[in-house]
C-alpha cells in the first residue's frame, strides 16, 4: 500500500466506518463541499451525500447536542471542530448531557467529537490549544490522542464503533508532516491501551501525541551524546489510561520524565505522577519530572511559542538531569 499521512489516515478511518456502517454519518462547519478546514474530510460529500455528511451553522453546542440526540436513537454521529479550541462552546453539553447520559437514563450515546489540535504551528492563542485535561475528570467519556498515522486510523475507528462519547483529538502539526503505511483490512487500536515507541533502560518518557517525536529526538541524542538508553511510552489514550504499561515502564528504568505540550499547571502530567507514586513509588529511584508548556497564551510570534512550548532540547535536559540524580 501507499503510504498515508495522518490526515489521510484519519480520512480512511472514516472512509472505512461509513461504508461499513449506514448508521455513521459526519456533522461540522464546512465539511461537505469545502472538505473541511484542514481538508479531512475531503470527498466524503461525494460518496455519501448530504445526508450523511452534514454542513451545520457555527454553533458547536447545537450539533453537539443534536449528535447527542441522534445517538440516543441509534446512529453513530462523527462531530468536526474546525479547532478544537472551539471545543469549550460545547463543555456544557459534552460533561452535563452527554457525558451522564447512560448514567442517569441508561442512554448509549455512541458519538465522536474529533478535530485539529495542539501548537508548533504559529497558531496563537484562539487556534492551538490543547484542552485535553479540562474533560480528563469527566467520568462517562473516553479521550484519546494519537501521534501516529497507523494510531490515527485504528483509534478513530475504535472511537466510532464504541458506545460513549469518545473525543478525538488530531494534532495539526501532525497531519501532513508524518506518513507512514497503514496495515491492510479492517485493523482497529484499542482504547485504553499506550505503545511502547522505543525501548530503553535507563529511564522512561511517558507522552502523546506530538511530544512523542519530541521524546524520540531527545531519546536519539542522548544514546548518541550520553550513552543513555530511553524508553517512550506513548500513551494513545488518555482516559481510560493505560496503568499496567505506566508501571511496567517505572519497574523497567526506575526514573521517568512525563511530557506533554498542555501547561504544567493542570496538565495531564499531574495526574500521571499522582498515579505512579500510588501504584510504583517504591520502584522510583528519583522523582518524577515534568516538561511542560509554561503557563501562558500561547504567543503567535514564533521565537515566542518556541520559548513556551516543549522542544527537543528541554526534554534533553531534564533527561540528563533525571539521569544524574
Amino acid at each position: 500500500m501507499a503510504e498515508a499521512t495522518y490526515l489521510e489516515a484519519i480520512r480512511q478511518g472514516l472512509f472505512e466506518e461509513m461504508e461499513r456502517d449506514p448508521s455513521v454519518f459526519c456533522m461540522g462547519e464546512d465539511i461537505g463541499a469545502y472538505g473541511g478546514a484542514f481538508k479531512v474530510t475531503e470527498g466524503l460529500l461525494d460518496r455519501f451525500g448530504a445526508e450523511r455528511v452534514i454542513d451545520t451553522p457555527i454553533s458547536e453546542t447545537g450539533f453537539v447536542g443534536a449528535a447527542a440526540g441522534a445517538a440516543h436513537m441509534g446512529m453513530r454521529p462523527v462531530c468536526e471542530m474546525q479547532f478544537i479550541d472551539f471545543v469549550s462552546c460545547a463543555y456544557s453539553i459534552l460533561t452535563n448531557y452527554v457525558a451522564t447520559a447512560r448514567y442517569r437514563a441508561m442512554l448509549p450515546c455512541p458519538m465522536v467529537v474529533r478535530g485539529p489540535s495542539g501548537g508548533y504551528v504559529r497558531g496563537g492563542p484562539f487556534h492551538s490549544q490543547n484542552p485535553e485535561a479540562a474533560f480528563l475528570h469527566t467520568p462517562g467519556l473516553k479521550i484519546v490522542y494519537p501521534a501516529t498515522a497507523s494510531d490515527a486510523k485504528g483509534l478513530l475507528k475504535s472511537a466510532i464503533r464504541d458506545d460513549d462519547c469518545v473525543l478525538f483529538f488530531e494534532h495539526k502539526y501532525l497531519y501532513r508532516r508524518i506518513k507512514e503505511t497503514l496495515p491492510e483490512g479492517d485493523v482497529v487500536v484499542p482504547i485504553g491501551k499506550a505503545r511502547l515507541a522505543r525501548e530503553g533502560r535507563d529511564l522512561s518518557i511517558i507522552t502523546y501525541a506530538a511530544t512523542v517525536w519530541k521524546a524520540l529526538e531527545a531519546a536519539e541524542q542522548l544514546e548518541r551524546e550520553d550513552g543513555l538508553s530511553v524508553e517512550v511510552l506513548d500513551l494513545r489514550s488518555l482516559l481510560p489510561m493505560d496503568d499496567d504499561a505506566i508501571v511496567a515502564t517505572v519497574k523497567k528504568t526506575n526514573r521517568v520524565l512525563v511530557v506533554h505540550e498542555d501547561t504544567v499547571t493542570g496538565g495531564i502530567a499531574g495526574e500521571i505522577t499522582a498515579r505512579i507514586n500510588e501504584l510504583a513509588f517504591e520502584w522510583l529511584d528519583a522523582p518524577v519530572r515534568r516538561v511542560a508548556a509554561h503557563d501562558v497564551p500561547l504567543p503567535y510570534a514564533p521565537p515566542l511559542e518556541d520559548f513556551v512550548l516543549p522542544q527537543t532540547l528541554d526534554i534533553v535536559r531534564a533527561a540528563r538531569w533525571l539521569a544524574a540524580y
